[in-house]
C-alpha cells in the first residue's frame, strides 16, 4: 500500500502518526500541511479531509481518513508487521486500549488546549489571554493527570494498563503532554510537579520509542522557539504603541 501522512509537526495527533509509522518501519510519504499559514483550509486539502484539521492519510490515492486515533487503528490493523503492544490482538486487551483512547479527548486534550491557548497562545490568533478559562481547563489537566496516576497506571508495567510496553494510547497521550512545552515554565512545573508517576511514565515513553519520538520532535521544539519569538515582538509591539 501506498501512504501518505498529512501532517503539521506542531500537532500533537500528528507527531504521534508520524511516530507510529517510523516506529513500525511503515514507508509513507510526508505530505506538510503548515497550519500557520492556514493551508489546512485550502480546497485542496478540505477534499483530503472536509474538517480542515491534520492528521488525514491517503492510501492508494483513493482511500482517505482522519482523526489520529482512527488512523492509528487503521494502521495497526492494515499493515503487516506492526508489534503486538500498539494494539493487541486480544479483544480485552485492546478494548482496554480503546478506552484509554476515548477517554484522552474529553480530558487531557481538552485540558491542555484550553490551557495553552488561552494563557499562550491566543495573540498569535488575535484574541485576548482569558485567565478564568485557562483556569477552568487547568483544573480539568490536573484532574486528569490525577486519574492517570490513580487509575490508568495502575499495575505492574510503567505504561498505561500496566502494560510492559507502550500502546498508541501511551504515544497519543504523551504526545499530548509533550504539547505543554509551549506554556512558560513556570506554568508548565505547577501542572506537572505534583504528578512523579506521570513525569517518569512520559520518560518512560519517550526512551521506548526512540529514536524516533525525539526525531519528529525536533520540528516542534524549533516552533516553539519560534512563538516564544513572535510573542516576544507582539509585546514589544503593544509596548510601543501604547
Amino acid at each position: 500500500m501506498k501512504l501518505k501522512v498529512f501532517a503539521d509537526r506542531g500537532s500533537q495527533p500528528a507527531r504521534a502518526v508520524l511516530i507510529f509509522c517510523k516506529a513500525n518501519g511503515i514507508e509513507f510519504e510526508e505530505v506538510q500541511i503548515q497550519l500557520a499559514k492556514g493551508e489546512h483550509k485550502s480546497p485542496e486539502y478540505e477534499a483530503i479531509n472536509p474538517m480542515k484539521q491534520v492528521p488525514a492519510i491517503e492510501v492508494d490515492g483513493k482511500f482517505r481518513l482522519f482523526e489520529s486515533h482512527a488512523i492509528l487503528r487503521f494502521l495497526a490493523t492494515a499493515f503487516p508487521g506492526i508489534a503486538e503492544h500498539w494494539y493487541p490482538a486480544d479483544v480485552f486487551k485492546r478494548a482496554q486500549i480503546d478506552s484509554a483512547l476515548d477517554w484522552h479527548h474529553s480530558t487531557i486534550r481538552r485540558g491542555s488546549v484550553g490551557v495553552i491557548h488561552n494563557t499562550t497562545l491566543a495573540p498569535l490568533f488575535g484574541r485576548p489571554l482569558d485567565p478564568q478559562a485557562a483556569a477552568e481547563a487547568e483544573k480539568l489537566l490536573s484532574a486528569s493527570l490525577a486519574k492517570i496516576e490513580s487509575f490508568w497506571l495502575k499495575g505492574d508495567g510503567p505504561f498505561l494498563l500496566g502494560n510492559s510496553e507502550p500502546s498508541m494510547a501511551d504515544l497519543s497521550l504523551v504526545c499530548e503532554i509533550m504539547q505543554l512545552e509551549l506554556v512558560d515554565e513556570k506554568l508548565q512545573k505547577r501542572i506537572l510537579d505534583p504528578y512523579a508517576k506521570v513525569r517518569k511514565w512520559v520518560e518512560d515513553t519517550r526512551k521506548a520509542i526512540q529514536p524516533h519520538f525525539d526525531e519528529i520532535h525536533v520540528a516542534f521544539f524549533q516552533m516553539k522557539e519560534m512563538i516564544k519569538k513572535a510573542l516576544a515582538g507582539a509585546g514589544s509591539g503593544e509596548t510601543k504603541t501604547g
